[in-house]
């Protein structure tokens, strides 16, 4: 699956959503104001471009999200390493741990992540 990258400016409209959802059109409006300096017309745009890419939805003029937030950054990373090492999460480490060394207690939180993951099958 192929997801939208929304850019900074989307983003922090996206960050404000997921922490206040759901929420009326107008409040988002409000608030894109006091964190961001934005026009009402600035928000609506880039809201109808975050709808359209199915991450928000406006209904009835409630904000929700199609995705929660870790969803999509679980997303993000799977077409990143999709794009960049063919999907395989063992090549990926394999690349990052060559230019940085990682520690015990970060070797000891990834056995202990692949037993809990074994422990679910």
């Amino acid at each position: 699956m192929v997801i939208y990258k929304m850019t900074d400016a989307e983003k922090q409209l996206a960050d404000i959503i997921w922490e206040n959802e759901p929420l009326g059109s107008g409040r988002l409006v409000t608030l894109a104001a006091q964190h961001m300096n934005w026009k009402k017309s600035t928000t609506y745009t880039v809201l109808k471009k975050l709808c359209e890419n199915d991450i928000f939805q406006n209904q009835g003029s409630i904000v929700s999200s199609k995705i929660s937030v870790d969803e999509y950054t679980r997303l993000l990373g799977e077409d990143y390493l999709e794009q960049n090492y063919g999907g395989s999460l063992p090549g990926f480490v394999a690349a990052f741990i060559r230019k940085k060394k990682i520690s015990k207690s970060e070797i000891e939180q990834l056995e202990r992540m692949i037993a809990e993951y074994k422990e679910t099958e």
